[in-house]
């Protein structure tokens, strides 16, 4: 599975702290994040992941470019809801996205847990589905 991982600043220990638990489940995947995000998790674990920019300055656009494409499966956001965010018409537009090709979106731990726990049983078969007829 094809993930992306992203974090505001007030937020970015908590996604360091929720990757550490979840290491193992997480290297068996293909990882994407923002740049900062990316940076501190790979600080922290050794998990391999391919950064883009940061969010304000084009990280989150570059991930909904992979979303319209079908090329995540699944998104891991840790929003900060209690600081306003400069670009907050990208976090919009990539939340939207989500809906729109119904990618799962996580954007607590508490949601982000239960996706991962899904992830671990192959609970995402259904995405395979999707990427067969992509390909056709």
């Amino acid at each position: 599975m094809k993930i992306a991982l992203i974090a505001h600043d007030k937020k970015k220990i908590e996604m360091v702290n929720f990757m550490i638990a979840y290491e193992p489940i997480f290297k068996k995947h293909e990882l994407f994040s923002t740049g900062t995000t990316g940076t501190k998790i790979m600080e922290q674990t050794n998990l391999k992941i391919q950064r883009f920019m940061s969010g304000p300055l084009g990280g989150d656009q570059q991930i909904g470019a992979m979303i319209a494409e079908n090329e995540l499966d699944l998104i891991i956001f840790f929003r900060d809801p209690l600081t306003a965010q400069p670009h907050e018409p990208d976090v919009s537009a990539l939340l939207r996205l989500c809906d729109v090709y119904s990618i799962p979106l996580a954007t607590n731990v508490a949601t982000a847990e239960i996706l991962v726990r899904a992830l671990e049983k192959g609970d995402f078969a259904w995405r395979d589905v999707i990427h067969k007829y992509k390909n056709k």
